[in-house]
This record gives structure tokens, sequence and C-alpha cells, in this order.
């Protein structure tokens, strides 16, 4: 699962919870008006969805890249200090040491400034994702309004057990960021 979708999935989830928790805890309205999206559906088929978790691979992919390098030299070096040491010099031997735990070192800082809980792909995830997710809200906002709804749920955290296949707007919300990609709506 991409982190675009997993963090819509978990903001989804979160919104259902409390939408659920509303309809449960609320007294009986006969004008309650509820309709439903797919969001897993809309990452897939949304563009703009695609191309911001293409996007956001392929940064992933370099990092990816640059880590594998960097334990590379470690591990080389490493192997140097095992296959070497007991025929170096003392101090030949303590700089291919100091080597090792420069590199070693590199390669620790640089996997906890881009994995780390505050790191680089952390932070481009958010970015990508807030801008993909407030799109989508902002359509679902105007097709709710439209249908006037009170509620909208996700169907893509599972819980929805069963509903009616004329509540659900995700061909509306796709065809509303569609006819905002095309005419450079607002978003």
């Amino acid at each position: 699962m991409s982190l675009i979708r997993w963090r819509m999935g978990f903001l989804a989830g979160a919104a259902c919870l409390a939408g659920a928790w509303l309809v449960l805890a609320a007294p009986a309205r006969a004008d309650l008006r509820v309709g439903y999206i797919d969001s897993a559906r809309i990452f897939q088929e949304y563009k703009d969805a695609q191309e911001a978790q293409q996007r956001f691979d392929r940064q992933v992919q370099g990092w990816r890249d640059e880590a594998a390098e960097k334990e590379k030299v470690a591990n080389q070096l490493r192997a140097e200090v095992r296959d070497q040491g007991p025929i170096l010099s003392a101090l030949k031997r303590q700089e291919k040491e100091e080597a090792l735990q420069r590199a070693t070192a590199e390669y620790e800082r640089f996997v906890q400034e881009v994995w780390g809980p505050q790191g680089r792909a952390a932070t481009e995830n958010e970015r990508a994702t807030g801008e993909v997710v407030a799109q989508i809200r902002s359509a679902v906002e105007k097709v709710a309004n439209d249908k006037d709804l009170n509620l909208v749920l996700d169907s893509a955290g599972g819980f929805i057990i069963y509903a009616d296949k004329s509540l659900d707007m995700t061909a509306l919300v796709l065809e509303e960021l569609r006819t905002r990609s095309t005419t450079g709506g607002a978003r």
C-alpha cells in the first residue's frame, strides 16, 4: 500500500468512525441523508493522485538507491577491515576502522534523515497527500452539497457493512475532480 493511500485510508477510517458514531448516537432523524465514496477507487482512477504517487515513488527509489550505495561502501570497508586487518599496520588498521565508522554513521544518518519519523519521506508524503486529499475532500463536499447530504462515509475503510448502491457518490466525485482538472477550476 502506498503512503498516500494509507494516509487517505486512515483519514477516511477516522471519518467513518466519527460518522458512524454520529449516526448511532444521534436521535433517529427521518431527514438524515447519507452517501458514501470509495477512496481506494478514487486513488486508482484520479489522475492527480496517480501522478502524485508516481512522483513520490520516484523520490523513494532515488533515496533507496542512495542508501544502497552508502550501505555498499560501509560493507566494503567492513570486509576490508575484516580481511586485511591482520596484515595491516596498526596505523593503517586504525585508518580503515575510522573510515568504516564514518561510512556506517553516514549510512545510518541518511536512513534516519530520509525514513525517520520526521524524515524527508514523511514530509514529502505529507505534502503530496495533503494536496490530493484537499482536492478530493473539496470535490466530495461539493457533490454532497449538490445532493443535499448530511454525512458521507468511505467504503474503503471497511466500516460500511451494507449500503444501497444509489448512495455511492464515487463516480460523481471522480467526475467533479476530472471537471476541475480539465477546466482548471477551484481545487
